[in-house]
């Protein structure tokens, strides 16, 4: 991939422009969205982009740019208020941390109905405003359709019933043994409560010919209540009781599990479960012949008889006809950057009950703006091998379970990496942190497409922000680097840690030269860290409070061009200092500066000269020479 220039001197004539124009290059000041400061102290090189093709695009992101739409930007590192770096990694070395398998493997829950969806909501923090992954293969038409088990509210409630079943059922087993004088009167016992068992616990606890469901520590509860009555004493002290004292008065977990266990045997049977006592556990198996290749029990009855609970239309709550776990869709579609009006109604709910926005901070226009327009030039597979079959450019991802819009992802793809802009998703399910999910699978998806495109090795996650704390999430996709904001050399993110613990700006190919990553003789800026929020992994905010990628929110502030630059014509290296061969276009022609020098006066060829000295030093030599610089 190349970027395809015009004839210096020709008129652009074609509809379809297959070269880089950018425009008003200058400085911008705003306000900050990540230390909320009330000043416009981020400071930011910005320019908007009529066009811009993949590869220039590619070579902008590796200067440390963004998008916003059409509008490019790149922080002014050592003025802004929160110096922002550059972070990817390269998916072929990606190493999926604890918690990021646990989202996968939620998720996975999730679709295969085992997922106590109520109990997750009682878990997550109030603030439900999550990031997700989990790894999943796309196919070469960058179009992924999955055939997945899961669960809407209906089915969800269908387990419910079914767990507060066998509870009941050990309840009324409890009751029978206080009244028949085996578990002491007069005390209160607890009620008992059935889950059911995750997938690691089944891989460990299960055999070849059962398959374990649903347990409950009842046993322990009682067994507790009952010694802790038992050891008062005459002045109503209490004290630990000895084991030997437990197997003696039969109140042992084990050997209360193990009573509980006779007594179900013979209604829990009926239901096509087996009981077993397991170390002071009630635990509930299916044979294996209910389960199928993939784990999931395809029926689970409980005996249609008397006392049984029935649902409204007469239905036993755990039958072979109302307790199969139905299928449902998972769809990811990748698109060509448009507007589509159920991402729109998406997004306005995500901005509104996830960020808890104004309306008129998410109308359409500005919408459209912010993660619609985009300058790259679109790049057809067609004929060409080194793409990958959805092309390059600009997309959004959808994804939707049985066809309801539940997130969209807003990506560049380019010719050496996916950059993740943007991600909203639906609040109602937010308990699948789908920000970490979406993550996840765009890795995967740069792994699926190296065999069309074999210079796509990474992930670009946007900007990192030590300073910002809601931001440091990005790292936790290991092994990570982060652009040196000076030679633009990348940096693994293990030496820069350190570094970025005591400055906020830190030319991070210093670091890279110094063993253990000293920073005795570093240049970095003697800006004062005061207000800086130095914790460690475990007193971090949780990543899930921040949607990912809300960077790019920075620039949809007003902004102003700043005139605090240095003078750039006594102060400027030799190499910048020779812009004669910057690109210009001037209604409609192309020329180099050179060229068009000899026929400007004094005053505009001093004023012309300032400006594309500045463009020069903020996007380098070979894009000046390379992309079209619009004088209008």
């Amino acid at each position: 991939m190349s970027s395809t220039m015009r004839n210096e001197a020709s008129s652009s004539s074609s509809k379809t422009p297959k070269e880089s124009v950018v425009v008003d290059c200058g400085k911008r000041r705003s306000s900050c969205g990540y230390c909320r400061s009330p000043r416009h102290n981020s400071i930011s090189h910005g320019m908007l982009a009529e066009s811009l093709t993949v590869d220039d695009y590619q070579a902008l992101l590796d200067q440390g740019w963004r998008r916003s739409g059409c509008f490019l930007y790149k922080p002014e590192m050592e003025k802004t208020c929160c110096p922002s770096y550059t972070i990817r990694l390269k998916a072929g070395d990606f190493v999926p941390s604890k918690e990021q398998l646990r989202v996968s493997r939620r998720m996975q829950r999730f679709l295969d109905g085992t997922l106590d969806v109520k109990k997750v909501d009682a878990m997550e923090e109030p603030n439900t405003s999550k990031n997700s992954g989990s790894l999943v293969h796309n196919n070469p038409s960058c179009t992924m359709s999955e055939e997945s088990l899961s669960v809407g509210n209906k089915e969800v409630d269908e387990v419910e019933k079914s767990l507060h079943y066998l509870s009941d059922q050990i309840d009324n087993a409890v009751q029978m043994f206080t009244e028949n004088g085996e578990f002491p009167s007069g005390i209160q016992l607890p009620k008992a409560s059935v889950r059911m068992v995750s997938q690691g616990k089944k891989k460990l606890l299960t055999n070849v010919s059962e398959d374990l469901l649903y347990s409950s520590n009842i046993a322990f509860q009682v067994a507790a209540s009952i010694n802790r009555a038992q050891s008062m004493d005459k002045d109503g002290n209490d004290s630990k009781p000895s084991r030997d004292s437990e197997k003696e008065n039969g109140s042992s977990p084990k050997i209360i599990a193990e009573k509980l266990v006779a007594s179900l045997d013979s209604t829990v049977k009926l239901s096509s479960l087996s009981t077993r006592a397991c170390n002071g556990h009630v635990n509930f198996y299916a044979s294996s012949k209910q389960v199928s290749q993939n784990g999931i029990v395809q029926n689970a009855a409980i005996p249609k008889k008397s006392g049984t609970k029935l649902d409204k239309g007469g239905n036993c709550l755990i039958s072979p006809q109302n307790c199969q776990f139905k299928k449902r869709k998972l769809e990811i579609r990748l698109n060509k950057s448009s507007f589509d009006p159920k991402e729109y109604a998406l997004y306005r709910k995500y901005q509104s009950k996830v960020h808890n926005d104004k309306p008129q901070n998410y109308t359409e226009s500005s919408y459209r703006r912010f993660l619609v327009d985009t300058p790259l030039l679109y790049v057809s597979h067609t004929g060409d091998s080194t793409v990958p079959p959805c092309g390059f450019g600009s997309f959004h991802q959808q994804y939707l379970v049985d066809g309801q819009l539940v997130a969209v992802g807003v990506i560049d793809i380019l010719p050496n990496c996916l950059s993740s802009k943007y991600l909203f998703w639906d609040p109602d399910f937010a308990f699948l942190s789908l920000g970490k999910y979406s993550a996840l699978q765009e890795i995967g998806w740069v792994k699926d497409n190296q065999v069309y495109c074999p210079s796509l090795q990474y992930y670009y996650l946007g900007y990192y922000i030590h300073s910002c704390n809601k931001m440091r999430y990005k790292a936790a996709y290991r092994p990570s680097e982060l652009l040196c904001p000076l030679r633009y050399q990348w940096v693994s993110f293990d030496i820069a840690r350190p570094l970025l613990d005591r400055k906020r700006y830190v030319v991070l190919s210093d670091a890279s030269i110094l063993p253990n990553g000293e920073s005795s003789s570093l240049q970095v800026t003697e800006v004062q860290d005061a207000m800086l929020i130095q914790l460690d992994d475990n007193g971090q905010e949780d990543a899930n409070d921040v949607p990912l990628h809300e960077d790019e929110e920075m620039v949809e502030f007003e902004s102003e061009s700043s005139d605090d630059e240095p003078d750039l014509q006594t102060n400027c290296e030799s190499e910048n200092c020779d812009f004669s061969q910057v690109l210009l276009a001037i209604k409609g022609s192309r020329v180099r500066y050179k060229n068009l020098r000899s026929v400007l006066g004094p005053e505009q060829q001093r004023y012309l000269e300032s400006q594309l000295q500045k463009y020069r030093r903020v996007v380098g030599a070979e894009l000046s020479e390379r992309m079209v610089y619009s004088l209008g």
